[in-house]
């Protein structure tokens, strides 16, 4: 039976930045207030002509190269995005394959907010594993600025943009191998965190007049608590089916939500700090494209080497959440 391992990272930020300076003009926050409550002191925005296939298709090419394959190898392509394109069709991860010069290949989009770079995780090692495909791109792509409300301040403050990607491949060494993957949802809480209106849910001729329920909305106390108790519990369980003490992990890469979840959740689970990788400082939220980008951070930085653990746990609307344990297995 072939395993799936992944091998290779890459991420694209947008050039511009949208500081809590410039947020404290636009909503009434200020810099300490967001910085005290969510960690964040900056978030990146996409250009006006910037698409999330734009940002995807950027990633994609750093990881594509830095794996060593060619596009011909590729035979899926998968996106995690609630900011796609387009409405409904064509898919994300269609536009992505085509600008990359990805023929023939399958290629879908998943909405699992927060928790889809985990969910595509799972589905690419489900079918390597299976047999049916041997090289995998999965992508994590969020313009989430499109779909921001830049008058609430509950939301407004937490959101930014960019991009994310890896290559997932067959192999025969188990050494190699993504250990496990956790997924789960609960969708009596969905009204925690959601866009409300612009779906088959809400009446067309109404949209005029209830275009503030396009945007994302979010209880975020609500949020907070069900995310913490979720997301410390999932790691418990993922550690614990598969024998593995929190030491043991190399790098625990939470979503990059809030910094009090990720320090809830790391000291709950008694990880150090350096353990705990965080970006949310200078990301902020980015929904599907977190923790790729983060594991990309690190891996620029030098931090992260072949055969380390990584840790991977997300929550995200709907609700969702996940986790994985993955070793980074590059070719070289």
């Amino acid at each position: 039976m072939p395993y799936a391992a992944f091998r290779s990272i890459g991420a694209y930020v947008p050039e511009k930045t949208l500081t809590n300076e410039e947020l404290s003009h636009m909503v009434d926050t200020s810099d300490e207030w967001i910085t005290k409550r969510t960690g964040i002191k900056t978030r990146h925005i996409a250009a006006k002509d910037e698409k999330t296939s734009d940002m995807g298709t950027k990633a994609a090419k750093v990881a594509l190269e830095r794996s060593g394959m060619a596009v011909e190898d590729i035979d899926m392509v998968i996106c995690a995005t609630i900011s796609p394109d387009y409405f409904c069709m064509p898919s994300t991860a269609t536009v992505i394959a085509a600008n990359l010069g990805i023929k023939n290949a399958t290629a879908f989009d998943i909405s699992a907010a927060c928790t889809g770079f985990i969910y595509i995780l799972s589905i690419a090692k489900a079918f390597i594993e299976s047999g049916m495909k041997k090289n995998v791109l999965i992508i994590g792509s969020e313009k989430l600025s499109a779909i921001t409300d830049y008058t609430d301040r509950g939301t407004c403050i937490l959101f930014g943009d960019g991009a994310g990607a890896a290559v997932i491949t067959a192999t025969d060494k188990k050494e190699e191998a993504i250990i496990d993957i956790h997924t789960g949802s609960d969708g009596a809480y969905a009204d925690l965190l959601m866009t409300p209106n612009g779906g088959s849910g809400s009446a067309h001729d109404a949209l005029d007049k209830e275009a503030a329920g396009c945007y994302m909305q979010m209880k975020g106390n609500e949020t907070f608590k069900v995310a913490v108790k979720t997301l410390t519990q999932d790691v418990r369980d993922i550690l614990e089916t598969n024998n593995i003490k929190s030491e043991d992990i190399h790098h625990f890469i939470p979503h990059q939500a809030n910094y009090r979840i990720i320090k809830a959740v790391g000291d709950a689970l008694k990880m150090r700090e350096d353990q705990v990788i965080l970006t949310v400082h200078k990301y902020g939220n980015t929904s599907g494209a977190s923790i790729p980008m983060a594991i990309n951070d690190i891996y620029e930085e030098g931090i992260l080497q072949k055969g380390e653990m990584m840790l991977l746990d997300a929550f995200g609307g709907g609700l969702t959440w996940g986790s994985a344990l993955i070793p980074f297995a590059p070719f070289k």
